[in-house]
């Protein structure tokens, strides 16, 4: 990996310099990745291509980086106008001078952006747990709204662009093998993703060919990601492949659910991962998340291990994590059901994380299910007809759909409803049959008036219950109930880990 331009020393040493860039800039901080070097002077940030070639970069000559810089321009604007401004270039004047010149044999070129503060990076907010559960909300929001807008690409992707991924990410870690990534482990991991590809190779043709494989962002962590003016934004995305940046979307969104996990934000991803799929009904590539999430593990373990920082032990819990997304788990069906006001969908993102595959398991909500059935956001109200019996019942309809579905590629689900009706939680346990997975359904009950306050204190709920559903589920009859009845009138911790442990889980 070593320089390929020494022409690169001068220029380094320009842009190191406070004096380039002008009055008001008294030091320049420099950043260094596996691909380029940063250079934060003032209110601005100028990014310099490496000089380096990987198997899976090339940035070896000049004319390669500066079609690179303006690719990252082109691409990153589609997410980050804010942010990137401009390319420049570095030459020689006549005298010999280094200095700005956009002239076609420059000796290298930048982008030029706006520095933002870095203790704004979706990183450092999870270093210091800054992260919450609105801010994840509003990133998913993003993410998704960039998916569906992205350049469809009908000509990339599939069961083979995967299992060149697979290879290309072998071969580089066999070459880098250390003592902190024996070669048994690496092998492992190359048998272990070739039998998944094996088994979802179908399936990712199909998403292919149903328009799922789309030009994406295609570095999708959360070192790319910020906080400007309260609003998560994607920046620094893959600009020099365009064929390893057209990818399924659900491959996209696994380097965030990777990220996540390695730093033991398990819950998170888990969010992440039901408000992704809430919003862009992708449940069908399921079977292929794993799959997914090990090779964004795998590439992690590559770049960090033959990068400029060589940190073994860093690299050594990526492949160690990249095995473990290929675990099999056994599925279940939890049914959560009660009266508005009992906390089901609570108690259900908080069992989530723990269940079942990485990163747990999928939650089905009928609240978000119905919006998303009548095109509206989660937190949307809806007018009374939208809660119509003939309405209620594509509502289940989907749910078990998506139930049947999640249990099929491997995961657990949880159904979250009120489920009043014999016949619907009939409906239910008929789904874990069919699919021959137990199945769990959990009544919560709590005294009406606590049900009453509950209601009245929501804001910015999926839920459109007031008081007066409330009065109209407590006159329903709703038969006998065989599930598991739970009282979970008292505190909201000692409810859940009532239920956790009728689920025979650790509440921890």
């Amino acid at each position: 990996m070593a320089r390929l331009s020494p022409e690169q020393d001068d220029v380094v040493a320009f842009l190191s310099d406070p004096a380039s860039y002008g009055v008001g800039v008294e030091r320049v901080e420099t950043v260094t990745t596996h691909a380029s070097k940063i250079f934060l002077a003032g209110d601005r940030a100028y990014k310099l291509k490496r000089a380096i070639k990987y198997p899976f970069l090339d940035f070896s000559t000049v004319a390669k980086r500066r079609a690179a810089c303006e690719a990252e321009l082109a691409l990153n604007r589609r997410t980050a106008s804010q942010l990137y401004l401009g390319i420049r270039g570095i030459g020689r004047g006549r005298h010999g001078r280094i200095g700005w010149s956009d002239a076609d044999d420059a000796l290298d070129w930048v982008v030029e952006m706006c520095q933002f503060d870095q203790g704004a990076l979706f990183d450092r907010l999870a270093q210091r747990g800054a992260l919450t559960s609105q801010l994840m909300l509003d990133l998913v929001a993003h993410i998704a709204a960039f998916h569906d807008a992205a350049e469809r690409r009908p000509d990339r992707g599939g069961a083979a662009a995967m299992v060149a991924i697979e290879a290309e990410n072998d071969a580089t870690l066999r070459d880098v093998g250390t003592d902190s990534l024996p070669a048994e482990r690496i092998a492992e991991l190359h048998e272990r993703s070739r039998a998944s590809l094996a088994q979802i190779g179908g399936l990712l043709d199909r998403r292919r060919d149903a328009g799922k494989v789309r030009h994406c962002h295609g570095d999708l962590h959360l070192r790319n990601i910020c906080l400007l003016h309260g609003k998560p934004v994607l920046f620094d995305c893959l600009e020099f492949s365009a064929d390893m940046a057209s990818i399924d979307v659900l491959y996209d969104l696994a380097f965030l659910l990777m990220d996540l996990e390695h730093r033991g934000l398990r819950g998170y991803a888990n969010l992440v991962a039901n408000r992704y799929l809430d919003l862009t009904d992708e449940d069908d590539g399921l079977a292929a998340l794993p799959l997914f999430l090990s090779l964004r593990g795998a590439i992690r373990t590559k770049v960090i291990a033959a990068g400029p920082s060589g940190n073994e032990a860093e690299a050594r819990g990526y492949l160690d994590l990249a095995l473990a997304m290929l675990d099999p788990a056994p599925p279940r069906l939890i049914a959560l059901g009660g009266l508005s006001g009992t906390g089901k969908s609570t108690i259900a993102m908080r069992l989530a994380p723990l269940l079942g595959a990485h990163p747990g398991a999928r939650v089905l909500r009928s609240d978000v299910i119905r919006k998303h059935l009548l095109g509206v956001a989660p937190e949307n109200q809806l007018p009374a007809e939208a809660y119509s019996r003939e309405m209620s019942d594509h509502v289940y309809t989907a749910i078990r759909d998506k139930a049947a579905t999640a249990l099929a590629a491997g995961y657990c689900a949880i159904i979250d409803a009120v489920s009043l009706r014999p016949e619907e939680r009939d409906s239910f346990a008929a789904v874990a049959d069919a699919a021959r997975v137990p199945f769990t359904g959990i009544w919560l009950e709590a005294p009406a008036a606590a049900l009453a306050a509950r209601i009245a204190a929501r804001r910015g709920d999926a839920s459109d219950a007031t008081s007066a559903v409330l009065d109209q589920q407590i006159r329903h009859n709703s038969g006998a109930i065989d599930w598991k009845r739970i009282d979970v009138g008292g505190d909201r911790d000692a409810s859940f880990v009532a239920v956790a442990r009728a689920l025979d889980l650790s509440p921890d």
